[in-house]
C-alpha cells in the first residue's frame, strides 16, 4: 500500500487537536506528568498517534474514533480522581516520607523501590551530604523529593484537600484529626466536606470552601 501524505497530515493535524484539547480541559496547561496516570496517558497518546498514522489500512474515521474513545477515558478518569479520593489515592500514590529528624525510614525508602545511594545521591543533588541536616524528606507522586533542613519552616502542605483530612500530611506536621477538627471547629468550620482546601502554616490554618 501506498502512504497518502494528506492522509498523514490529516491525522497528524487530529492527534495535535485532541492534545491541546485534552490539555485545555483537564487545566494541566503542559503535558509535564503530575502523576503515574498522567505518564500512562502519554504513553498511550504517542502510541496511538505513533502507530496509527503511517498505517494507511486505519482510516481517518477510525483514527479519529479512537481519538475521541481515549479523550473520553482521559477525562473520565479525571472525573473520577476528582470526586472519589480512595481511587485518587489507588491511581496516583501518595507522597512517602523517607527521612525524619534525620532518621532514615529504611522499609519506605524500599516500599518506593529506593536504594541508600539512590537517596544519598537525591540528597546530593540538593547539596546536602550529611542525614543529620535533613529535618524531613518527602518523596512526592512525581519522584520529586521535597527536603526540609534542620532550622527551616515546613513546607505549606494541604491538610484537608477536596473535603478530605490528609492524614499523612498531618503526621509529618506531628498533629491528628482530633486536633485539625477543634482548630476548624473554632475557625467555624463544622463540616469538613465543605472545605475546598486547608493549609497549614506557622501555626494558622488558612481555609478555602466551596
Amino acid at each position: 500500500m501506498t502512504l497518502s501524505y494528506l492522509d498523514i497530515a490529516i491525522k497528524l493535524g487530529l492527534g495535535l487537536f485532541s492534545l491541546i484539547f485534552v490539555i485545555n480541559v483537564s487545566g494541566k496547561g503542559n503535558l509535564a506528568p503530575n502523576s503515574a496516570s498522567d505518564q500512562v496517558q502519554n504513553y498511550v497518546l504517542g502510541g496511538i498517534i505513533g502507530g496509527v498514522i503511517y498505517n494507511p489500512s486505519i482510516s481517518i474515521l477510525q483514527y479519529t474514533i479512537i481519538l475521541l474513545i481515549w479523550t473520553i477515558l482521559v477525562l473520565t478518569l479525571k472525573w473520577l480522581k476528582t470526586n472519589n479520593h480512595l481511587l485518587k489515592r489507588i491511581v496516583d500514590g501518595q507522597f512517602t516520607i523517607l527521612i525524619k529528624n534525620g532518621r532514615v525510614d529504611v522499609e519506605a525508602c524500599r516500599s518506593v523501590g529506593l536504594t541508600a545511594s539512590d537517596v544519598a545521591l537525591k540528597l546530593r543533588a540538593q547539596g546536602i551530604y550529611q542525614l543529620k541536616q535533613v529535618k524531613r524528606a518527602v518523596l512526592e507522586q512525581n519522584g520529586q523529593l521535597i527536603v526540609v533542613q534542620a532550622g527551616e519552616e515546613n513546607p505549606k502542605y494541604p491538610v484537608v484537600a477536596d473535603g478530605t483530612i490528609q492524614t499523612d500530611v498531618l503526621e509529618t506536621i506531628d498533629r491528628t484529626e482530633e486536633w485539625l477538627v477543634g482548630k476548624l471547629a473554632e475557625l467555624g468550620y463544622n463540616e469538613v466536606s465543605d472545605i475546598f482546601i486547608a493549609e497549614y502554616d506557622k501555626g494558622q490554618l488558612n481555609v478555602v470552601t466551596y
